[in-house]
């Protein structure tokens, strides 16, 4: 089985083999672990991350498409939406609030094999999106950071705000095209 892509082991998996999930999970389980770890700092929740998203593997009825993506991008897009729901159960259980932390740009992991061409484009990117976001006002800021990194629902952000519903969702939109605007002008610089 090691022989075989991650495209055909998840077609086994359909199948209900076994062995192609200790395949998948000798492959990507240290991915999944270090995702959840720098977004957790939690061992113990990390390692129930990994096993949520093994699970989620075997149980789902969703398909990954080779030519939508790469399987470690659709494992990883997995392993933040659980993560995102443990941070969201964290903080109904808690109600404390969890500070965003600056360096959360930094936790995206890097794929396993970047080639020097991808590697540029994406410090690149990095670049441009500090750039731009040097355009929007610390609420702005604080609002994608909440939004986008900590898990919070719109719903969330408007009672942690204290405002309507409504002027959350537009305050997102006009700091998103903002954010657009000035991504679209910085790689047009390059």
């Amino acid at each position: 089985m090691p022989n075989l892509s991650d495209y055909e082991l998840m077609l086994l998996i359909k199948r209900k083999q076994h062995k192609a999930l200790a395949t998948l999970y000798d492959r990507y389980a240290a991915l999944t672990y270090s995702y959840a770890m720098r977004t957790l700092k939690d061992e113990l929740a990390a390692r129930d991350i990994v096993q949520s998203v093994f699970m989620r593997l075997w149980t789902t009825e969703s398909d990954f498409n080779p030519d939508k993506g790469r399987f470690s991008s659709w494992l990883l897009t997995i392993t933040r939406n659980i993560t995102i729901d443990w941070l969201r159960k964290e903080r109904r259980e808690s109600k404390d609030f969890v500070p965003f932390e600056q360096e959360q740009l930094e936790r995206i992991p890097d794929e396993f094999s970047l080639s020097p061409e991808d590697s540029v484009v994406r410090d690149s990117l990095k670049e441009q999106i500090r750039s731009a976001y040097r355009h929007l006002s610390k609420q702005q800021i604080m609002l994608l950071e909440h939004f986008y990194w900590q898990g919070y629902s719109l719903s969330e952000l408007a009672a942690l705000y204290n405002q309507p519903l409504g002027t959350v969702k537009n305050r997102l939109h006009q700091t998103l095209k903002i954010l657009r605007r000035h991504l679209l002008a910085e790689g047009e610089g390059i």
